[in-house]
């Protein structure tokens, strides 16, 4: 049993593995084992590929619910944006999972677990793993807690366009106005704030603010999108 790793998802996750050599196995790289030969280990790949399909279902299901006016290539990108390699070793970054993986000295010396590409292999292979020890309703309640709400914090923000999103729904039934008028700007001049405004049909439904004027154009649109969607206007 890798020491820690319990108590640390049972803390942090309320997570609390029945099989916990499903756990080990997820955390073990292939050089750990060929180091310890005479322990008969497993090391992660084959939870790994497990865990990949799981995580693309999920966030699959997921998104395709949050964001029902999506088209298919859209909700491609925004999977893309969030299954990859870069999300994958930020999770597992988070979840101090780092910590905990089993590697080779050779591996160890060259500061393996703190590689991108070991990470993202890591993440998915636990999360492979607590799904063969627990089923579909435990990861999801996992990415619930770890993945789904970085949509809300803005790590997946550069792939929406909100400005083109809100023209888009906001005209579905027909031409409208979408006007943008900078409301404020404050702030020294080499970190200058711009606030600006956006209106439709002059009525005004977000304001934002960023460091260029295009920055706050994308959060004031991104704030009017989540205007009508409190407003069960079934938007994003």
């Amino acid at each position: 049993m890798i020491q820690g790793l319990p108590e640390m998802l049972k803390k942090d996750f309320d997570i609390t593995f029945e099989n916990v050599d499903l756990l080990d196995e997820a955390f073990t790289q292939a050089s750990y084992v060929n180091e310890h030969r005479d322990q008969n280990l497993k090391f992660y790949e084959r939870i790994e590929f497990l865990g990949d399909a799981v995580l693309q279902l999920i966030v699959s299901e997921y998104i395709y619910k949050r964001y029902p006016k999506l088209p298919q290539g859209r909700l491609t990108r925004l999977r893309a944006a969030m299954v990859n390699e870069k999300s994958f070793s930020t999770f597992a970054r988070g979840c101090h999972f780092n910590e905990y993986i089993r590697l080779g000295k050779g591996e160890e010396r060259a500061n393996a677990r703190n590689r991108d590409s070991l990470l993202c292999d890591i993440f998915e292979s636990f999360v492979g793993a607590l799904y063969l020890d627990q089923g579909k309703q435990a990861v999801e309640q996992f990415c619930h807690q770890v993945i789904f709400p970085k949509l809300d914090t803005g790590m997946f923000d550069d792939f929406f366009d909100h400005k083109t999103e809100l023209q888009e729904i906001a005209q579905e039934d027909g031409p409208v106005s979408i006007d943008y008028e900078l409301v404020d700007e404050y702030g020294p001049d080499n970190d200058r704030i711009f606030k600006v405004a956006v209106y439709v049909d002059k009525k005004e439904f977000g304001i934002g603010e960023g460091h260029s004027k295009k920055e706050a154009e994308q959060k004031a649109a991104q704030q009017a999108l989540t205007h009508f969607s409190d407003h069960n206007m079934n938007l994003l």
